[in-house]
């Protein structure tokens, strides 16, 4: 983790890097705490643990009829994003990873039973659910800021990173809107929740430059997160070649 950020912001200096890596543990264990509490989170009642802001692009989608896409990071607790959503009427597919652990897949399945939507895993099998749920309307959530061996080299900290481009070949398929959101950790269980106005992606005849460029905005977007709250990220991932 240490090596991924030192890699990411080489101005930050030591002393400093380690604080922000101590802060992310803490947040992923709170994070692994709060699963077993998802079922208690109801964003939208007065004093909720979740200040929203934006909750009227998630009524947007709602009502217009056409499905759209959600996407955040590995940021906060990111688990309660799809809570924002289904808790207003908007169901999300779900797109996954799979653990790696068996034991540890089952255990998620059963406390991500308490988020409105459904779970798909990634790969070709994921893809066409995701497909065909967005064919009739329905809406599907993404984190993508996971590396991705076999996707495409996008900047990401001024560095190409292999990059997930499913996001934006979907919504360009579909000239449909893309809502960013994010969670941001206040302090304790208490959360501030964005959801950004929608964006959508210009199509030209160069269809593959078209998803490169919109996979360049949105890791513009996640990176612009990641510089604000350094300390909410994952910084496991390994985002760039060694």
């Amino acid at each position: 983790a240490t090596a991924q950020l030192r890699r990411a912001l080489p101005e930050i200096e030591a002393a400093e890097a380690n604080r922000i890596i101590r802060r992310m543990w803490d947040n992923l264990g709170r994070v692994a705490g709060e699963y077993a509490q998802l079922d208690e989170f109801d964003l939208y009642r007065s004093g909720s643990r979740v200040e929203m802001v934006g909750a009227e692009h998630i009524e947007q989608l709602h009502d217009d009829g056409i499905g759209g896409i959600f996407f955040s990071g590995d940021y906060g607790n990111w688990e309660i994003l799809s809570l924002a959503a289904g808790q207003k009427g908007v169901p999300l597919t779900l797109v996954y990873r799979v653990a790696n652990n068996p034991a540890v897949e089952t255990l998620l399945q059963q406390v991500r039973a308490a988020v409105p939507g459904h779970h798909v895993p990634k790969g070709s099998a994921g893809a066409r659910d995701s497909v065909a749920d967005h064919a009739k309307g329905g809406h599907i959530g993404m984190l993508v800021d996971q590396k991705l061996n076999d996707g495409i080299a996008v900047p990401f900290f001024g560095r190409d990173a292999m990059t997930a481009p499913a996001l934006a070949r979907l919504a360009l398929r579909y000239d449909c809107p893309v809502v960013p959101a994010r969670v941001e950790r206040l302090g304790g269980a208490r959360f501030r929740l964005p959801v950004f106005p929608p964006v959508r992606f210009a199509g030209t005849d160069d269809k593959e430059a078209d998803v490169r460029a919109a996979m360049i905005r949105v890791n513009a977007l996640l990176e612009g997160w990641i510089r604000e709250r350094p300390d909410h990220w994952f910084w496991l991932h390994r985002r760039w070649p060694d």
